[in-house]
C-alpha cells in the first residue's frame, strides 16, 4: 500500500519562511514526477510547482522566486521551500507523486497540510 504524507505545514508571519516536505512510502517502483498543489477556501485547486526525475521544475507565477521545490528521489521524499510568504499563500497544500507502483502507472496523494499565513 502506497501513501503520500504531508508535514511542515502551520502559522506563520508575513514576510516569513516555512518548509512542506512530502515522504512517500510503499511499493513504488519509479516516481517519474513529484508535484505540490493548493487549495484555498472557494477556489480551486492549483498547481504551485512541480519536478520531475531528470530535474525539470515548473512553477506557479505567483511563487516564482520566492518557492523552491526540491527531491531526493533515493528517500522518496519532496520538499517545498517557501519564502517571502504572503498571506494570499494561505491554502492547505497537497503533494503527489506520479509513480509506476506494483498496481502500474498511477498517481498517489497525500491528505494536505494547512499553510495560514497571517499576523
Amino acid at each position: 500500500q502506497v501513501q503520500v504524507v504531508e508535514s511542515g505545514g502551520g502559522l506563520v508571519q508575513p514576510g516569513g519562511s516555512m518548509r512542506l516536505s512530502c515522504a512517500v512510502s510503499g511499493s513504488i517502483f519509479t516516481i517519474y514526477t513529484m508535484g505540490w498543489y493548493r487549495q484555498a477556501p472557494g477556489k480551486q485547486r492549483e498547481l504551485v510547482a512541480r519536478i520531475t526525475n531528470t530535474g525539470i521544475t515548473n512553477y506557479l507565477d505567483s511563487v516564482k522566486g520566492r518557492f523552491t521545490i526540491s527531491v531526493n528521489y533515493g528517500a522518496k521524499t519532496s520538499f517545498l521551500q517557501m519564502n517571502e510568504l504572503q498571506p494570499e499563500d494561505t491554502a492547505v497544500y497537497s503533494c503527489n507523486a506520479d509513480t509506476y507502483a506494483t498496481t502500474g502507472r498511477e498517481i498517489f496523494w497525500g491528505q494536505g497540510t494547512q499553510v495560514t499565513v497571517s499576523s
